[in-house]
C-alpha cells in the first residue's frame, strides 16, 4: 500500500488587512498562488490527487493499493486528527508499506530536500517555589529567580547527545520565563519556566526527564515539573522510498534531493507507527505561516509529476525483494 497523508487545517491568517489579497481567496499573481495554506499544504494534496487521476487513467489496473489519509487538527493540538485515525487503523491491523506526507519540505527550490525523519518534541513547565517578601528584607524571603538561576544556566549549557548521521544533536531551549507580582519591590513567591527539547534518536524522552530532574535536585530546588511529549523521533533510513523519491525529483526537476530530519513536528510522528517507510515531500516552505503565503504555480504541476513518477516506480516489483 502507498498512502499519501495531508491535512486540511491551516494556521490563522493574522491581520487580514496586511495581506496583499484576501488570505482565503486563492489569488494568482506573478506566477504564484497566494492564500493561507497554499504551501502548507493544500497544493500537495491537489498535486497527489491529480497524479493519481492521470496514472489511473493510463493504468486502470495499476498493481498498487492507493490510500489518502487527509485529516485536520495537524496545526492544532494534534489529538483528534491523524492520531485518532492511526489508532483506529492499528486496531484493524492495517499496515502501510510506503507513506508520503505532503508537508512543505523544500528550502530554495522544489525537490532540494526530503524529510526522512523528524526530531522528537518534549516540553516542560517548571514551577520553582520560593517565599514572597519585601526586596528590602531578602533574608525574610526566598527569591525563586535567584534560586533557579544556576540550575537554568546548567540546563542551557548541558550537552545532551551528539546526534547521529541522520539527526543533529538534541537541543534545549527556554521559551518563556515568568515571575513577580508586577511590583518592583516584591520578591516573587514562584518562578515559572517553559522549555522544550527537540531530541534525536540518541536520547529518549525518559532519559531527558531523568537528567533534568537530576540537575534540579542537585541545586536543591523546591519545584513542580509537568511534562508534555508531543512526538517521538522517527526515521526512515535510506532505502527504496527515499531512492524512488530522489529518482523522481531528478527526472522532473533535475535536482539532487538531500535527506534531512530538520524542522518541526508533523503528523508523520503518528503514521510511522504503522508505516514501514515514510518520507515528507512537498513545496518550498519559505512563506508558510506568514502573511502572503504563496507557492510557485509551475511547481505544483512539477510536484504532481514527481508523485506520479514515484507511484509508477513503486508499482514495479522491488528488485531487492524479488532477489
Amino acid at each position: 500500500m502507498v498512502c499519501f497523508a495531508g491535512h486540511t487545517d491551516v494556521v490563522p491568517a493574522g491581520d487580514e488587512s496586511c495581506w496583499t489579497s484576501p488570505p482565503f481567496t486563492p489569488t494568482e499573481r506573478d506566477g504564484r498562488l497566494y492564500g493561507r495554506g497554499a504551501a502548507d499544504m493544500k497544493s500537495s494534496i491537489a498535486a497527489f490527487v491529480t497524479a493519481c487521476e492521470r496514472l489511473l487513467a493510463l493504468q486502470p489496473d495499476l498493481p498498487l493499493r492507493l490510500a489518502l489519509l487527509i485529516t485536520s487538527d495537524e496545526e492544532g493540538d494534534g489529538h483528534n486528527g491523524t492520531k485518532r485515525v492511526v489508532e483506529l487503523l492499528q486496531q484493524r491491523g492495517e499496515q502501510i508499506d510506503y507513506c508520503i506526507v505532503g508537508e512543505p519540505t523544500a528550502v530554495d527550490t522544489l525537490g532540494d530536500m526530503i524529510k526522512n525523519g523528524r526530531r522528537g518534541s518534549l516540553s516542560g513547565t517548571l514551577r520553582v517555589h520560593g517565599r514572597q517578601g519585601h526586596v528590602a528584607y531578602p533574608h525574610l524571603a526566598a527569591n525563586p529567580v535567584h534560586l533557579a538561576a544556576a540550575a537554568l544556566a546548567e540546563l542551557t549549557a548541558t550537552h545532551w547527545d551528539d546526534g547521529n548521521a541522520y539527526f543533529p544533536p538534541t537541543g534545549f531551549q527556554i521559551s518563556n520565563i515568568h515571575a513577580g507580582t508586577g511590583a518592583t519591590n516584591v520578591i516573587p513567591a514562584e518562578l515559572t519556566v517553559q522549555f522544550n527539547f527537540r531530541f534525536s534518536t540518541e536520547s529518549s524522552a525518559e532519559s531527558l526527564r531523568q537528567r533534568v530532574h537530576a540537575i534540579l535536585d542537585k541545586h536543591g530546588l523546591r519545584y513542580d515539573l509537568d511534562w508534555a511529549l508531543s512526538g517521538q523521533p522517527f526515521l526512515t533510513t535510506a532505502g527504496r522510498l527515499t531512492t524512488v523519491a530522489q529518482t523522481a525529483i531528478d527526472r522532473v526537476c533535475k535536482v539532487a534531493a538531500q535527506l534531512s530530519t530538520t524542522g518541526g513536528t508533523s503528523d508523520g510522528r503518528f503514521i510511522k507507527a504503522i508505516a514501514s517507510e515514510l518520507i515528507e515531500l512537498g513545496p518550498v516552505n519559505a512563506t508558510i505561516h506568514q502573511i502572503d503565503e504563496c507557492v510557485d504555480i509551475a511547481a505544483i504541476a512539477q510536484l504532481s509529476a514527481i508523485y506520479e513518477d514515484m507511484l509508477q516506480q513503486l508499482a514495479q516489483p522491488d528488485s531487492c525483494q524479488s532477489a
